[in-house]
Order: structure tokens, then C-alpha cells, then sequence
């Protein structure tokens, strides 16, 4: 059994992992178009007991992108300098909706690997009971 709880505890990190990946994504999205705002990047560490590594995947510690704010013309905005520019934000939507679909993927892959886990440790249990 302790195989398929090392399965279990590999797909549910998986799982956490990609669900902050997710949330990230999903805050640089809403914000896309505040001014001075900077893009969130998730990392991932791997999980480490006793000194090797576990298989398992956390999460790092978040980073923002330090690629240029947009410059954005608008003379009239309160936030303009001078020359009527101010720093927009650094999110390109196409990028977020393609770093979406494949953490959602990645989650589905290791919610399906969760599910037959738990199918094949509860058929093992029915076999043993027999």
C-alpha cells in the first residue's frame, strides 16, 4: 500500500502545483490592464525528504517578469509624464491563456493518474478481501 500512497502524495503535489499556477495566471489576466503592474511567474521545486529528491513537485517562490512595461500614449490620463506616457503593464494575454491551458492540462493529467491510483488500490483491497 505504501506505493500507492507515494503515487497519491506525487499527483496530489502535482495537483497543488499547477492549481497556483492557475491562480497566478488568473491575477495576471485580471490585472493586464493596470498600469505599473508585472506579470507573476510560477516556479516549481522539487520536493526533497531526507536528502533526495521525492519525485514531487512545490511550488518556489513567486517571480515577476522584468521584461519593459508597455508605454502607453494617452496625454489626458492622470498617471501620464510629460510626454503624455505611462507605464502600462507587461501581461501579453496570448502568452496567459497558453500558460492556462497547460497547467489545466497538466492538472488533468495528474488528476487522472490520481483516480487510477485510488481505482487500483481500491480493486486490491476488494481482491484481499475475497
Amino acid at each position: 500500500m505504501s506505493d500507492f500512497s507515494t503515487a497519491l502524495g506525487l499527483s496530489a503535489s502535482g495537483m497543488k502545483a499547477q492549481a497556483m499556477r492557475l491562480r497566478h495566471v488568473s491575477e495576471n489576466i485580471a490585472n493586464a490592464d493596470t498600469p505599473g503592474y508585472h506579470r507573476k511567474m510560477t516556479t516549481f521545486e522539487p520536493l526533497v525528504s531526507d536528502g533526495e529528491q521525492t519525485g514531487g513537485v512545490s511550488v518556489g517562490p513567486m517571480q515577476f517578469d522584468k521584461s519593459e512595461l508597455s508605454r502607453i500614449y494617452e496625454p489626458g490620463n492622470p498617471l501620464a509624464d510629460d510626454t503624455g506616457y505611462y507605464d502600462g503593464s507587461n501581461v501579453d494575454l496570448v502568452v496567459e491563456i497558453a500558460d492556462a491551458r497547460e497547467a489545466q492540462r497538466s492538472y488533468e493529467a495528474n488528476l487522472k493518474m490520481f483516480d487510477q491510483t485510488r481505482q487500483m488500490s481500491s480493486a486490491l483491497l476488494d481482491l484481499l478481501r475475497r
